[in-house]
């Protein structure tokens, strides 16, 4: 970027019990948002997370 913001390429993404897929959060490294998605895969919802960058194909 070129107005100095924060490039944050890579997201998290939840899917509910519908099949519904949303946005979490936008990260800065992979590592960052992987630690979210564990965090909040831990919590024993049935929710599905996972991260992807920003560019590649959803599942």
């Amino acid at each position: 970027m070129t107005d100095g913001g924060a490039v944050l390429p890579w997201l998290v993404i939840r899917q509910d019990d519908n099949g519904n897929c949303y946005r979490v959060g936008r990260y800065a490294t992979e590592a960052e948002a992987q630690k979210i998605a564990d965090s909040l895969d831990g919590r024993g919802h049935k929710q599905l997370y996972w991260v992807e960058r920003i560019g590649r194909p959803a599942r």
